[in-house]
């Protein structure tokens, strides 16, 4: 949009510094830059009911606010502003454009929001309305990643305390993140309870856990029976210890049951949304995966100008920094993190199942890139294909996509071997 249609389109422009306890703040000005509203905003209904009476005479107007969710943005959002979410870098470098001594108010980082918006929201995108489906879906799954991650932190803490007294547990069991495992301390929790029991116990476990195996059962038994070789001689090291392997034992067990909850409504979810078969198509075994590119997308085919802009959002697309001679090839930090990290798990998955993406898998490895960048432009091409559905409402189709690239002379097909 050209600046002077954007300064056509809206009356005045407002910069909301929000707050999470205290009030926010607000600073309308007029298309020429005068201040013509200045007040802080409680967070109660009644201050949001005054604000909408107040601000009605100043309509049509567009708000700058340096976050795309919460209680402010949804309220907002209600009353039909249109709402310009800022990044926080960029905001940081508006005030001090403002203001290059560092002095900080909050009466001055709104009227350097609605000010920005003002002179540069003409290349800015504004926040679209999302549908309860989705919005759902991208909450409950990013609960769910962040619940993973406290389970590693504990399962990392775990093997850390086991390792300064008990050796011989980590060296039965390679999985920490199965249940059986935290079973296991909790059942024999000090290489002394765990000798005492005997033989028969160890046994049990391993049969009440479904962890016989034929092969390997004897091994593990001659380890177990090892256990009283391999310990923390100093008893004040393996009774503290063992506390803290009960304590995350105990955390653990719980937390996996909500996170089998969490996986269940996700389940669910996924199931009963509209989109379900779009991004149900997409060839990869993974149960998580597919629900979390959905709830991370969306099916709004007007989100992105086109296929690049959404790979900007994944971090798969490079940034490039030049400067005179001097021209560089980064790494995207800025990014949407669980849209990356879901995007990686896509083009790992995949590999197993499509054969163009382990041959361009392969060929990017040929051509000296690290695993992480070869999946990294292997997801940059999956999200291109998103995309493209996203914008045909047409599901995934395996062997359409490969005579598409057949037709169009992809390279890609030239590298897969011919079937025997």
């Amino acid at each position: 949009m050209q600046p002077r249609q954007f300064l056509d389109q809206y009356r005045h422009f407002a910069g909301l510094d929000f707050a999470r306890v205290a009030n926010h703040h607000v600073v309308i000005v007029d298309a020429h830059g005068a201040v013509v509203f200045d007040q802080p905003l409680g967070q109660t209904d009644a201050a949001w009911r005054d604000f909408e009476r107040a601000v009605e005479p100043l309509r049509p107007l567009a708000v700058a606010i340096e976050t795309n969710n919460g209680p402010a943005v949804e309220r907002l959002l209600a009353m039909k502003i249109d709402l310009y979410p800022m990044n926080p870098r960029a905001a940081r470098r508006f005030r001090e454009c403002r203001v290059s001594s560092g002095v900080k108010d909050d009466a001055l980082d709104a009227l350097s929001f609605a000010d920005a918006l003002r002179t540069a929201g003409h290349d800015w995108r504004p926040l679209g309305v999302e549908d309860e489906h989705t919005k759902h879906l991208r909450l409950l799954c990013r609960d769910e990643m962040q619940f993973t991650a406290q389970r590693t932190a504990l399962v990392n803490h775990l093997q850390a305390a086991l390792n300064e007294y008990y050796p011989t547990a980590l060296s039965v069991f390679d999985d920490w993140t199965r249940p059986s495992t935290w079973a296991f301390v909790l059942q024999f929790p000090t290489p002394q309870a765990l000798l005492k029991k005997g033989r028969r116990k160890w046994e049990n476990f391993l049969h009440a856990n479904r962890l016989w195996r034929e092969k390997t059962a004897e091994q593990k038994l001659d380890t177990l029976a090892a256990a009283g070789k391999a310990f923390s001689p100093t008893p004040a090291v393996t009774d503290a210890k063992s506390v803290l392997a009960i304590c995350l034992a105990k955390q653990l067990i719980t937390l996996q049951a909500q996170l089998d909850e969490y996986e269940r409504l996700i389940a669910q979810a996924f199931e009963e949304h509209p989109d379900h078969d779009l991004f149900g198509s997409l060839p990869i075994p993974d149960g998580k995966t597919k629900p979390r590119l959905l709830g991370e997308i969306g099916t709004d085919p007007l989100r992105f100008d086109d296929a690049d802009s959404l790979c900007e959002l994944a971090g798969t697309a490079p940034v490039t920094r030049q400067s005179g001679q001097t021209r560089y090839v980064n790494f995207r930090r800025s990014c949407c993190l669980p849209l990356r990290n879901t995007v990686h798990w896509l083009a790992d998955l995949s590999r197993g199942k499509c054969l163009w993406a382990e041959a361009y898998y392969k060929a990017k490895r040929e051509q000296g890139k690290s695993h992480q960048t070869a999946l990294r432009c292997l997801g940059g091409r999956w999200l291109k294909i998103i995309h493209r559905m996203i914008q045909t409402k047409q599901p995934y189709d395996g062997d359409r996509h490969m005579r598409d690239m057949a037709q169009h002379g992809s390279w890609v097909v030239q590298l897969i071997p011919a079937p025997a």
